[in-house]
């Protein structure tokens, strides 16, 4: 069909000849034995020129006496036409001196099948993309709007909101309300505390004192520097970070909240045990060479045991629970991002290393090994 020609149907039929004959001859007697039976307007080489029906296709089956094969005739028109055209070339009774028949098997509509293609790729480029970006930060938030308790809590006498995280962590991200922990959680950090006022609480002093570092993450409107001098004057800051300009901090996006606490938290990673673990372990390497190309995009985890034998497979959403009524793993393999709550489930179940895409900035239990993908040459 000419390039002007959008094609909408694929009008299918089958025909049997009682003869030998060639392609060339159905083409013809498609075209010949129709000619005239529904107007001029509607003839084959009219609709072939207005780019209205596409080039014939035909397949032929010879035998000893008999030829038999479809026909395909691509059709940029409606409906109707369509019947009317396959209508007619039902009515060929002969193809050169041989009786024949032919019958319409189907009528197709390729744009329904287009968008069937276009679903399922769809489909594809979601699974591939939740792949790249989802974490366990996601389904922490997930958690809490189901009302999974662990994720975000209370903490001291006036039950600030804070994350579960700020219990275990020697250091503390201070942020102004509840929905700034969330937002935070999302981005994969798990130890922040909320402020919830101008006035500082008593027990935000004194876990401060108990915290090697401390951050005051703060909206980057007027009120965010207020509240900023109001605790620089009752608490150690030892960093100050800002929203940006007339944003609150509950509004920013994952990526953005990383970007602004990184840069502090690649400077803490010398203070804090380190994320990653940079000793070479041969051992470590070919394991994961072995698991990776089968479990990289799944969202899925494997649990092994010393003897690397899989004890379970789940998807990313259950290892955490999965891993409280498992024992005898040693390696936890992830296509997923490490999180501080993986880590103590990781930790409360015996496990030596852990094996992931990326690792979150927050503290690593000492008997663990984390090791990521791109570390061990892999992604």
């Amino acid at each position: 069909m000419p390039q002007s020609g959008i094609v909408k149907y694929h009008v299918k039929l089958s025909y049997q000849v009682d003869g030998l004959v060639e392609r060339t001859d159905i083409i013809g007697a498609i075209f010949g034995q129709t000619e005239g039976l529904l107007g001029p307007e509607m003839n084959l080489n009219e609709l072939q020129r207005l780019s209205k029906v596409g080039r014939i296709e035909i397949t032929t089956i010879s035998t000893a006496n008999t030829t038999s094969g479809e026909a395909l005739l691509p059709m940029s028109t409606d409906i109707d036409t369509c019947a009317l055209i396959a209508a007619a070339i039902e009515s060929i009774d002969k193809v050169g001196p041989f009786d024949c028949t032919f019958k319409l098997d189907t009528i197709d509509d390729v744009r329904a099948a287009k968008k069937e293609d276009i679903v399922k790729r769809a489909k594809e480029i979601k699974q591939r993309w939740a792949t790249k970006t989802v974490s366990e930060g996601d389904t922490m938030l997930r958690d809490v709007h189901e009302g999974v308790p662990g994720k975000v809590t209370t903490y001291g006498p006036s039950e600030l909101s804070c994350s579960s995280g700020v219990f275990d962590s020697n250091w503390i991200i201070l942020v102004e309300g509840r929905a700034d922990i969330i937002n935070l959680l999302r981005a994969g950090y798990d130890n922040a505390l909320a402020i919830e006022g101008a006035k500082i609480d008593e027990s935000i002093k004194s876990l401060c004192d108990k915290k090697k570092n401390v951050i005051a993450f703060l909206d980057g409107d007027r009120a965010g520097g207020f509240i900023l001098k109001e605790l620089k004057s009752v608490v150690d800051i030892d960093y100050e970070l800002r929203a940006d300009p007339g944003i609150e901090v509950e509004d920013l996006t994952p990526q953005r909240i990383d970007e602004i606490l990184r840069p502090v938290v690649e400077s803490l990673k010398e203070q804090i045990t380190p994320t990653i673990q940079n000793d070479a372990d041969k051992l470590i390497a070919e394991l994961a060479s072995r698991l990776y190309p089968n479990l990289n995009e799944t969202l899925e985890a494997i649990a092994l045991d010393s003897d690397q034998k899989e004890i379970f497979k789940v998807p990313i959403s259950e290892v955490v629970n999965k891993l409280s009524t498992q024992s005898g793993i040693k390696y936890l393999v992830i296509d997923g991002i490490i999180t501080q709550r993986l880590l103590e489930g990781a930790k409360n179940a015996g496990i030596e290393c852990v094996i992931g895409h990326r690792a979150v900035k927050l503290s690593t239990p000492s008997v663990l090994k984390v090791k990521t993908f791109s570390e061990l040459g892999l992604a």
